[in-house]
């Protein structure tokens, strides 16, 4: 598994990525395209309704990205024929059989010519509509190994789940397969069948009665909340993830399976440049609002909570690294790629570090003025959080419909959206309890062994590296990771 293997092993290879406009595959599809050039084709599903939409998706959102400069670089004049002759864009939808790919010729085109697939395609929002979350995450996953099947000389299928399908498991996570109908507090069997059967009858009494969509998102968003929690997930996404996993365990038969659990993916550590990202991620939602002076209090504790992040190049690594490594095995490995096993970033680091990146290079606001930003409350407990929301929001808020009553102007407006704004914030630090508070670390030891191998067989490490001792936290943060965000992302 030499590097000239490597390179090799991608030369003249058709690779189907499907979720093709999310953050990984892009960094996926650009490092493909830069350090072999001579793939034979990578087919990108795009969710469109035919191939012109297709095409301009992939045009406007992945391949015009300044992700790509170094590529576009090196091509000139001739970015667009390359691109034209290697990357084709197909309308399709993991959601459904076939991957949503309608046209019978270019189906049987796929089937006999791809060697490797990337399923990258998922729904990451905590709260998603339940209906949209099974359908993607959960049977998306099925729909692909089924698309896979078919696929006459493929090699391996790489899925992208995450780490957090543990849940709210403390200490050391293991890089563990989960078993059909298992839940995570044991109490329950899974049926992911009648999980499916739950949103049918669910949305056809809504129909049924009439409700409006905003009525069908709301009630579809609840119960992909009671549902995960039901059988010990905290929130939607990773109970779909999780489900997704299983389906893929159970019906794999003998197809090389890899499913690669990232934790939190950040910024790009050095390839094909420090510090791109695409959109507020994760934790940077907290980093953005703290350095607009917006944020006045975290939620979480210093010395135990630990934030698992992971530079988004080194899981690209990791996959490519992956997918030459277990090619033509029939076997299902795990991979975890994080952090937090061998080099842990404390939450009590993380405050003090963004602290002292915006003390030294403040935002400015709209009006010109440098944001200052101050030493925020840290909140050690939900029990502590409800108390300053009572304090800081709700009783302030009680006080104000008791003046605007008493002096006649009291405004319904502005109490509504009060109302809301609290509930809002009181549903996300709900959503986000688990991770503000999580413990565990993710053991990485398949992932280490990758390493291994990949180090004793020559393989540059420079170009397909992806361990997170490399990364000085400090450094990362205060040079690549925030800069990046205030440039690509808060622009």
């Amino acid at each position: 598994m030499g590097l000239e293997s490597m390179l090799q092993f991608l030369e003249n290879k058709t690779i189907l990525v499907t979720g093709a406009t999310g953050f990984l595959a892009k960094v996926f599809v650009e490092k493909i395209l830069r350090v072999q050039p001579n793939v034979k084709r990578l087919y990108l599903l795009v969710r469109a309704s035919d191939i012109a939409s297709a095409t301009e998706r992939l045009h406007n959102e992945v391949t015009e990205k300044d992700l790509f400069r170094v590529v576009r670089e090196k091509w000139g004049a001739n970015l667009d024929s390359f691109i034209s002759e290697k990357v084709i864009a197909v309308p399709g939808d993991v959601s459904y059989e076939n991957l949503g790919v309608n046209d019978s010729k270019r189906r049987q085109d796929m089937w006999k010519e791809i060697d490797i697939i990337l399923n990258s395609a998922a729904t990451t929002s905590f709260d998603e509509r339940y209906d949209v979350a099974l359908g993607i995450n959960t049977f998306g996953a099925l729909h692909v190994l089924g698309f896979a099947r078919n696929c006459i000389n493929l090699k391996v299928l790489l899925h992208v789940s995450t780490a957090y399908v543990c849940g709210e498991k403390k200490g050391q996570i293991l890089e563990s397969p989960f078993q059909m109908e298992e839940a995570l507090n044991g109490t329950s069997r899974l049926d992911i069948k009648a999980e499916k059967q739950v949103v049918e009858q669910y949305l056809n009494n809504l129909r049924g009665q009439g409700a409006t969509v905003g009525a069908i998102t709301s009630t579809m968003k609840d119960l992909g909340i009671k549902r995960a929690k039901l059988y010990g997930w905290p929130n939607t996404y990773v109970y779909t993830k999780a489900m997704g996993e299983m389906l893929l365990g159970r019906f794999r038969e003998n197809l090389p399976l890899v499913i690669i659990r990232p934790t939190m993916v950040s910024s790009t550590y050095k390839e094909p440049f420090s510090g791109w990202i695409e959109g507020v991620r994760t934790i940077d939602g907290i980093v953005a609002a703290y350095g607009k002076g917006k944020l006045k209090c975290f939620l979480g504790h210093p010395a135990e909570t630990i934030l698992d992040i992971i530079p988004a190049d080194m899981v690209v690594n990791c996959m490519i690294v992956a997918m030459v490594a277990y090619a033509n095995q029939s076997s299902e490995i795990i991979l975890h790629m994080g952090s937090s096993w061998r080099n842990p970033l404390k939450f009590s680091s993380f405050g003090n570090l963004i602290r002292q990146y915006f003390t030294k290079n403040p935002l400015v606001s709209k009006s010109g003025k440098s944001i200052k930003v101050n030493k925020v409350i840290i909140l050690r407990s939900m029990a502590s959080f409800r108390t300053y929301m009572a304090i800081r929001y709700i009783l302030p808020l009680k006080v104000f419909q008791i003046v605007s009553t008493v002096i006649c102007q009291y405004n319904q407006d502005e109490v509504f959206y009060l109302k809301r704004n609290i509930k809002s914030m009181m549903r996300l630090a709900e959503l986000y309890k688990p991770y503000a508070f999580f413990t565990g670390s993710f053991d990485d030891s398949n992932t280490e062994k990758l390493r291994m191998a990949t180090s004793e067989s020559g393989v540059d490490v420079h170009l397909f590296g992806f361990d997170p001792k490399w990364i000085d936290w400090e450094d990362y943060l205060m040079n690549t990771h925030i800069p990046g965000l205030k440039k690509y992302a808060l622009k």
